[in-house]
């Protein structure tokens, strides 16, 4: 814990020195955080530097008690909700032979319960895995009993360890992200983009790449967009043409939304 402490400690002087924002000190590391026994007197001890603390988890220790009372100290913590059925969560997740996905659900749902700070959910899709519409469906109503602040579809943007794994079809992550808010959760997309989203640059093209690699924008959202923007339709259609953004309908709706780079 002194170690981390001392490692932390530097970095926090570090960006405090630049003037820049800290509004997380998160626990990331290359393994699973829980993995960590003492995870909790770590969040305990970096408390001293007055930021609040994240956790990213895949949550597949979170049945375990004493993993869930360690978490409890976070502020904010993310856990990865792949799958729903079991045969989709082996194939997506290859978990460990000892790992139940029922306890693993049921210790998300414990731990949700009994969190006073903000949990938020992520879900990897993965092409021919769990992007169909069954799948997505069943993933959406769980999470929708959490309560979670916030849900993140996210696709693979690193070269995975098999070349088999593939980002899903546009129309399918499209599809995922209204499933999610029909089931009233607040939805947001992580797909690689590095944007600014939502903050007005000036620069109408790159506003637009922003926002839409966080949430497809309906066609009336666009044009209310350009004409705020003193800009016209051709900036869209040039990243139409671009291959930048796609078109998509759905339920006879024109939305658009960033491309997947995959």
């Amino acid at each position: 814990t002194s170690e981390i402490r001392r490692s932390v400690e530097e970095k926090v002087n570090e960006v405090e020195s630049r003037n820049e924002k800290i509004d997380f000190l998160t626990f990331v590391p290359d393994g699973e955080p829980t993995l960590d026994l003492n995870l909790g007197n770590h969040i305990r001890a970096l408390r001293e530097f007055g930021y609040k603390i994240a956790v990213i988890t895949n949550a597949s220790l979170i049945f375990d008690p004493e993993v869930r009372e360690n978490l409890y100290y976070a502020d904010w913590v993310s856990v990865k909700i792949d799958a729903i059925t079991a045969e989709v969560w082996h194939k997506i997740n290859r978990p460990h032979g000892l790992l139940d996905l029922d306890r693993i659900l049921m210790g998300i749902e414990e731990f949700s319960d009994n969190f006073n700070g903000l949990m938020v959910t992520e879900t990897m899709l993965v092409r021919d895995v769990n992007d169909n519409h069954e799948e997505l469906k069943n993933i959406a109503v769980y999470i929708s009993k959490l309560g979670s602040y916030r849900s993140y579809l996210a696709v693979p943007t690193r070269p995975p360890a098999e070349k088999a794994v593939k980002p899903p079809q546009e129309y399918n992550l499209y599809n995922g992200y209204h499933i999610f808010v029909e089931n009233g959760i607040d939805t947001e997309l992580l797909i690689g983009y590095e944007g600014n989203a939502f903050a007005f640059t000036g620069n109408v093209e790159d506003d637009l790449l922003s926002i839409t690699s966080v949430h497809p924008m309906r066609k009336d959202a666009v044009l209310s967009y350009l004409s705020k923007a003193g800009s016209s339709w051709d900036t869209v259609q040039k990243l139409i043409d671009d291959k930048k953004i796609i078109e998509l309908n759905y339920n006879g709706t024109e939305f658009y939304m960033r491309r997947l780079s995959g």
